[in-house]
């Protein structure tokens, strides 16, 4: 995390833990250190964005990155710390957490993201990839590097080894646990154009961040305005038309009535000369 912190005073070595077990209350969630750039804090936070509304959507699950994850006392009496850059973690209640202690969580991650780095990468894809194989027991293991998207892999755990995912025909991994694919997209995230790495559902529908849903409702919404403003237009042309109609009708009925009166002023007028004439116009 990149945000300066005030870290929680590690337990002592000689800590009695005997009669309780620590939890993510007393110990340190992370070390202060930010990640390498700003584009690693950057590809984290997509993949948390994007995965948050899908976990609420399933009511159950956590994604979480850059915080420590404790899985024996071991690491707390030997100061030896670990922070996934990402990790989901399903079938756990949806909320927050200030590090992700296994025993009080009750399982480790299902799935655990390594952003590579010049510096990080030896390290993630051998002596870390061994620990959370054998001693973590994460079923699903991940790196990708943000400035090499090619250096993309995904593994999972067979006995105490992690074998190879295989790609999809668009280079996509299909994660077992999730069912969900990660691939990589080009686009703009945080205002950086870039290549990342996405969510997507099998059927290869990128799953959308927060930006992204709020953008597509505003896009529904305008859309529903739109057609409803085109709905409206329709109502008015026909409401025109029809006046246009009644006004033609009343022309015509104007004209007849003219043409009435004109008769009947005629039929008067013939009746009276008839008349001078000597002549009955009933009688005829």
């Amino acid at each position: 995390m990149t945000d300066a912190i005030t870290l929680r005073p590690l337990p002592p070595p000689d800590a009695d833990f005997s009669t309780r077990l620590p939890t993510q209350d007393d110990l340190p969630c992370d070390d202060g250190m930010p990640m390498e750039t700003p584009r690693h804090g950057f590809q984290m936070w997509l993949l948390i964005d994007a995965l948050q509304g899908w976990l609420k959507a399933r009511g159950r699950g956590f994604a979480g990155g850059n915080m420590f994850l404790y899985y024996s006392l071991e690491q707390i009496r030997h100061r030896d710390f670990m922070g996934p850059d990402f990790f989901v973690a399903l079938d756990v209640p949806l909320g927050e957490r200030k590090s992700w202690v296994v025993w009080e969580q009750g399982r480790t991650p299902d799935l655990v993201v390594e952003l590579l780095s010049d510096s990080t990468a030896r390290y993630d894809k051998t002596g870390k990839k061994e620990l959370y194989a054998q001693r973590v027991r994460v079923p699903e293991y991940y790196w990708y590097d943000p400035f090499n998207p090619t250096d993309f892999a995904g593994f999972t755990l067979v006995g105490d080894r992690y074998q190879p995912l295989r790609p999809d025909a668009r280079g996509r991994i299909l994660s077992p646990a999730l069912q969900l694919c990660l691939g990589i997209w080009e686009g703009v995230y945080l205002g950086v154009q870039a290549i990342w790495l996405r969510w997507f559902t099998p059927m290869g529908e990128l799953l959308p961040n927060k930006d992204e849903i709020a953008e597509r409702k505003a896009d529904d919404a305008q859309r529903k305005a739109d057609a409803a403003e085109r709905k409206a237009d329709d109502a008015q042309r026909k409401a025109d038309a029809a006046e246009r109609k009644a006004d033609d009708a009343q022309r015509k009925a104007d004209a007849a009535e003219q043409e009435a009166a004109l008769v009947m002023e005629r039929a008067t007028r013939l009746a009276e000369q008839l008349r001078r004439l000597g002549v009955d116009p009933d009688s005829m």
